[in-house]
């Protein structure tokens, strides 16, 4: 079988906003409780890249082994209501394992707990972002995990890959590093096929990957699969996906200084490309009509879109929701998501930012649309 791969150089340009998924295989010692010395390990690396200038989002599994282990069962419950409470019980720990570990850096944790729900609605998915957007700005490290309490399809599958993803997709990161215990993706599955080669640069959209990745084999059937799957969800955007083992020395840092170990996947286009074409695809659901000098900000300089430079709001849309931008003669001029409802967009437009509190009781955004989420016509 032929082996994917790009040119031969050994090194890449892993950007500075990183998603780094830590598996269940890696995080639990021998199927119980936290590694935490390994954990500790990680967390040196990742304090490392923050000093230098490095934004890290932490995608974490592991609460359903330490909550096992707090509660004394002594083999994984088939129930969904004992795994959800396991759950439960584990997130505490998980989550001080992670705000110790990095408190001795003088870094600050926040959890963050998704579904798969809060990225398929547009609102929650802007909130989420901005949750996201605000805690990296403040130099604090997101741990996020599945919402294990509420879910049921998630818990019984284990799907952190896909939710890593996903987030990456959220903070528009460069590199999505998936952590695991095998070296990255092989032609075959390496324990029972001895001629099996590791794969070290494709494109994620590389069709042949699929039958690598779908082999005999729980390798095959569980971890491969949904890490592929997760690589294409990340190109989406742009991002660079690495499937490599956790316990190679140093391997996120040396990943950092431009190293590939393991299995790079990379997108068709560039993160600004893929961005765009993705908002471009998004359907508009009302539109927002510009001044001139709106027309010129957006077209001309690439800033965002604020309340004064808008003139009328035609149409019915939610906080997230895609949107027109045209002039007054009706043309679009772009498009974008938009963080005000109509109805509360149509109380502050011509309005100076500073009032919006006044106006709504609320400020959610200075912006009526970012212009990370702006794509111009």
């Amino acid at each position: 079988m032929t082996i994917p791969s790009l040119e031969s150089s050994t090194a890449f340009d892993p950007g500075k906003t990183w998603v780094i998924k830590i598996g269940s295989s890696l995080l639990t010692a021998d199927g119980v409780g936290l590694a935490q010395e390994l954990v500790s390990g990680w967390v040196d690396e990742i304090s490392i890249l923050r000093r230098r200038g490095y934004r890290i989002v932490i995608v974490s599994s592991g609460a359903v082994a330490e909550g096992m282990r707090r509660l004394g069962f002594k083999s994984r419950p088939h129930q969904i209501h004992l795994l959800q409470a396991a759950a439960a019980v584990g997130q505490m720990g998980l989550v001080q394992m992670y705000e110790s570990c990095f408190e001795r850096h003088g870094l600050h944790t926040a959890q963050v707990l998704l579904t798969h729900d809060d990225m398929r609605s547009r609102e929650r998915y802007i909130n989420a972002r901005s949750t996201l957007r605000n805690l990296l700005q403040l130099g604090v490290i997101p741990v996020v995990n599945e919402n294990d309490t509420v879910v049921t399809d998630e818990i019984r599958f284990g799907d952190n890959d896909t939710l890593a993803a996903l987030v990456a997709n959220l903070v528009e990161a460069s590199t999505l590093l998936l952590l695991t215990d095998q070296r990255g993706l092989y032609s075959s599955d390496p324990r029972v096929d001895v001629s099996a080669r590791l794969v070290p640069r494709a494109k994620a959209s590389d069709d042949a990957l699929d039958v690598m990745a779908g082999g005999g084999g729980a390798l095959g059937r569980g971890g491969m699969v949904t890490k592929l799957g997760a690589a294409r969800t990340a190109a989406r955007s742009g991002a660079t996906t690495i499937i490599a083992s956790g316990r190679e020395d140093r391997v996120i840092t040396r990943l950092s200084e431009g190293e590939v170990t393991g299995t790079m996947l990379t997108a068709d286009d560039e993160i600004l490309v893929a961005r765009k074409q993705w908002l471009a695809s998004i359907p508009a659901r009302g539109s927002l009509v510009l001044d001139p000098g709106a027309v010129r900000v957006l077209t001309k300089e690439g800033r965002s879109l604020l309340p004064v430079g808008v003139t009328g709001v035609k149409g019915s849309f939610l906080r997230g929701d895609m949107v027109a931008c045209v002039d007054g003669a009706g043309n679009e001029v772009a498009r974008g998501l938009v963080n005000y409802s109509s109805a509360d967009a149509a109380k502050i437009v011509g309005r100076g930012t500073a009032e919006i509190e006044t106006l709504l009781g609320y400020i959610s955004d200075e912006e009526l649309i970012h212009r990370d989420n702006l794509v111009v016509s």
